[in-house]
Parts: structure tokens; sequence; C-alpha cells
């Protein structure tokens, strides 16, 4: 009875976890089995990349889910969709720079110079580090005000990682449906229409109990 109440009380943190660590168990064990058959680099960099951004575009949805419903239970688990995202990030970089580059520093300088995608990949990559390092009460407290104007930078890094994957991707088609929901999210964001959405969820909220109290037997 306990277990099926922390069950109905974390559902959304066991879905996030799983749906996290899941696809990197699945990636894991193709490799050992040795099932990528073509490019096994490009395969795990593009899978581990758009990993990230999906985690990370679906962290900064989470306040707006939670403006456009009410339901601020969705907020609980966006500090773990960011701390995922910055794992799918760091294996990212980490099978670039290793199974890739084999950690050749001179090949890697002149790859981060040459080609403008690895550039703005990695200082997408250093933001969510920096947002990582930072996310514990203790920074918070550490940090006071300063705190939240550091992790609205998460937008930027955001930005950052769209635009890395319009200059890898030569298929603009692939990177653009990631542009236009980070667009529409930073949209919500901006402090008007956050307002604008808020009141008008709460008319429609208003007139929802209005029709079911109209509705309710002895009224």
């Amino acid at each position: 009875m306990v277990l099926l109440e922390n069950l109905r009380a974390n559902w959304l943190r066991i879905v996030v976890h799983l749906g996290a660590l899941l696809p990197l168990a699945w990636l894991a064990w193709r490799y050992t089995q040795g099932l990528f058959l073509i490019d096994p680099v490009r395969e795990i960099t593009t899978f581990t990349g758009q990993g990230a951004l999906i985690l990370l575009v679906l962290s900064l949805a989470c306040t707006p889910i939670s403006t456009l419903t009410g339901w601020s239970r969705v907020l609980r688990v966006r500090r773990a969709l960011g701390l995922y995202a910055f794992v799918y990030a760091g294996l990212h970089f980490l099978t670039f720079v290793g199974l890739d580059y084999g950690f050749n520093l001179d090949q890697l300088m002149q790859a981060v110079f040459d080609q403008r995608f690895v550039l703005v990949g990695i200082a997408a990559g250093l933001l969510l580090l920096a947002l990582a390092a930072t996310s514990t009460r203790g920074w918070q407290k550490r940090l006071g005000r300063a705190w939240k104007r550091l992790h609205r930078l998460v937008y930027l890094a955001g930005i950052l990682a769209v635009i890395h994957f319009f200059w890898l991707d030569k298929d603009l088609g692939d990177p653009l449906p990631y542009a236009i929901v980070l667009g529409i999210l930073l949209m919500l964001r901006i402090p008007r229409i956050r307002r604008t959405v808020s009141a008008a969820r709460r008319r429609l909220s208003a007139k929802r109990k209005e029709r079911t109290g109209a509705t309710t037997p002895g009224n």
C-alpha cells in the first residue's frame, strides 16, 4: 500500500529517470554487442546530441506547461531534466573528443577553429556545465538572487544548441522542429505574454467552476 502511494506521488519523477536512463542502457548494450555496423561513432554522437537537446527543451518546457495548465508538479522534474541534458551533452562531447579524435589536442584545436558548429557546441556545453555545477540548494543559497540570473543562461544554452544542430546537419528539416519549439517556449517566458496566458487560464478555470456549480444538483 505504501509502495503504491509512493508510486502515485512520484510517478512523474520515475518516468523522467527511466526515460533518460533506459536509452543510455540501450545505447551501451548496442555498442558492447557490436550492433553499430555502419559508423558507430557518428551514430553515438548523433544519439547523445539529440538526447541532450530533447532533454534540454523538456526542461525549458516545465515552466510554460505549469503556466498554461496550472500543473505545478511538472516543476519538480525541471532540475532532473536539466541535469540529464548535461549528462547527454557530456557523453556527446566525450564521444566527439575520444572516439572521433582520439583525444588528439592538435586536431581538436584545429576542428574548433575550422568548424564553427564545434565552437558553438562547446560554448553550449560549458554553459550546461556551469548550470549543472551550481544546481544544488547549497549554491542557490550562496549565490542568492544572482542564482536566478545565472540559470537564465539555460535559454542561451538552448539557442546555442539549436544553432549547433543547424550548422552540423545539412538537412534543415531535422533541427527545425527544435528551433520552433524553443522559439515558442522563449516567447512564453516574455513577462507580458506569460501574464496574458496566466490570466486566460484563470478565466477559463473560473468559467469551468461556474458551469460545474450550475450543473450540480440542488443549486
